[in-house]
């Protein structure tokens, strides 16, 4: 073998030597960058407010040291209310009478037009007695519901049910100071509301 065959042999391998050195720094070498921020999602944050019920005014500052449930509907809804409010009786009613005394339940109307607080208190008066039904004037209710992100929109209905309001059916869960700690989706039962609030009430 001529030196000049064993020169080229030789180049060969420090050049595969070198392909392979990349390769494995491009594979197994992650230099220390900071880690981007992971995106965080906004949750409504909820806020205080003053509305009418059939006993007087009624503050969410004045449920301060309750675990309260804020769900906003109207009377007048079909279904998806009392479907809802049906569940929320229920996973009460799975709590003790310590627990109990330590949660509120309000619910409040995104219909004023139609939902005196005098008609919101016997429908409440159908699930459970202890639920307080708010109302108040079209702007006081927009703006007890923005805080919340509660949408809501009237549209036509039927002859026979009268106009009806599409809204956002999830039950807001405040903890005793006040802040929103969970929010449960349209179909939430009652032993999980239950089981959530025996955990909040610890």
């Amino acid at each position: 073998m001529t030196g000049r065959v064993m020169a080229q042999r030789f180049l060969l391998a420090i050049a595969v030597f070198l392909a392979a050195l990349v390769v494995g720094l491009a594979l197994f070498w992650h230099p220390e960058l900071p880690e981007p921020a992971l995106p965080r999602a906004v949750a409504p944050a909820g806020g205080d407010f003053t509305l009418a019920s059939a006993d007087g005014p009624v503050t969410l500052q004045a449920l301060r040291g309750k675990v309260v449930l804020v769900y906003f509907g109207y009377t007048y809804c079909p279904d998806v209310c009392p479907t809802a409010l049906a569940a929320t009786a229920a996973g009460l009613a799975l709590l003790r009478p310590e627990e109990l005394a330590g949660v509120a339940a309000i619910f409040v109307s995104v219909d004023p037009e139609r939902d005196t607080p005098e008609r919101m208190a016997e429908y409440m008066a159908y699930f459970n007695p202890s639920f307080v039904g708010l109302s108040g004037t079209p702007d006081q209710i927009a703006e007890a519901a923005t805080p919340f992100g509660i949408y809501y929109q009237k549209h036509e209905g039927t002859p026979a049910s009268g106009y009806l309001v599409d809204h956002t059916a999830t039950v807001n869960v405040l903890d005793r100071e006040g802040r929103m700690r969970l929010v449960w989706p349209f179909g939430t039962e009652g032993d999980a509301m239950a089981a959530d609030l025996k955990q909040m009430l610890k």
